[in-house]
């Protein structure tokens, strides 16, 4: 199979040797005739704006999870998968783990200024409830990593369909989660039902002192109310891993704000090493016919 590589140029160093190894027979290409491709891998930083040449290209499979760049892209009307990477999740749900591990804690309130504070003893992970807003590959890496150290997780999808091992509800429960969330991890895609999902009125449903971390998508929380809210204790503290400008402006109120944890969209990244595999393999089924994994709905934008 013939396969257009179109990515950022720095990516091909990584990527080639990775997908040539993970099928010895793929023709990898980063340019050439647009009809003679059958599959293209793609990046929303590569040098493809548009698709209608590629016509005998069956599918198109991004290297990122989040497709938001891509799907409005009028001309892309071949199927599309989006990259579900073990070694992606397992990032993310190390990072969400540990963020939630300082704020449950209280990793920052021991300044080692010569004072002994040994005032507050933190609860135990069974009495530290967590929710994560998106329960797609990412959110269920996630909610297995902290249910393992015996946190209570619940769940909060689009559907509240039911994930094994997690408590799930729908997006329309969502106020009643938020009043027991002590922690809230969100991981939803961008999509016009999630911008602002967090406004004023719905920060202020959390607890008092309760934990906000967002590696999914900067859209997902409204800025001006997450300020507002910080000065009332809901949230408490903020760690913010995505934005709606990247990278986030050096004059931008975030920075320096004493509760709120700036980390530069590091959370999770596609490693090449593993995400090759799944690249090929999902091509591969689409040149035999079998039904491609992680296609992605347009209408619901993931």
């Amino acid at each position: 199979m013939k396969v257009r590589f179109s990515a950022s140029a720095a990516s091909w160093e990584e990527w080639a040797p990775a997908l040539r190894a993970a099928d010895s027979d793929l023709s990898l290409h980063q340019d050439g005739d647009p009809a003679s491709f059958d599959a293209i891998i793609y990046a929303p930083n590569g040098d493809i704006t548009d698709f209608t040449p590629y016509v005998n290209v069956r599918l198109i499979q991004s290297l990122w999870a989040g497709v938001e760049k891509i799907v409005t892209n009028k001309t892309l009307t071949q199927p599309l998968a989006r990259m579900v990477d073990p070694g992606l999740a397992q990032g993310m749900a190390e990072y969400c783990t540990g963020w939630t591990m300082r704020a449950h804690l209280g990793m920052d309130g021991y300044a080692q200024d010569g004072t002994w504070r040994n005032s507050t003893v933190p609860p135990l992970a069974s009495e530290r409830p967590v929710t994560i807003l998106g329960v797609g590959e990412l959110g269920r890496a996630t909610a297995a990593m902290l249910s393992a150290v015996g946190f209570p997780v619940t769940g909060v999808s689009a559907s509240g369909r039911p994930v094994d091992g997690i408590d799930v509800r729908s997006l329309a429960q969502l106020d009643d989660v938020l009043t027991s969330s002590q922690i809230l991890i969100c991981l939803l895609p961008d999509t016009p039902q999630t911008r602002n999902l967090l406004d004023a009125r719905r920060l202020a449903l959390l607890p008092q002192g309760a934990w906000v971390i967002n590696p999914g998508r900067g859209t997902l929380i409204d800025d001006e109310a997450l300020l507002t809210g910080l000065e009332s204790g809901r949230p408490a503290h903020a760690v913010l891993d995505v934005f709606r400008t990247e990278p986030l402006p050096k004059d931008h109120p975030f920075w320096g704000h004493p509760a709120i944890t700036v980390t530069p969209h590091i959370a999770a990244d596609t490693r090449a090493q593993t995400a090759a595999k799944v690249a090929v393999e999902n091509i591969s089924r689409a040149m035999n016919g079998q039904p491609v994994r992680n296609l992605v709905d347009r209408n619901k934008g993931y």
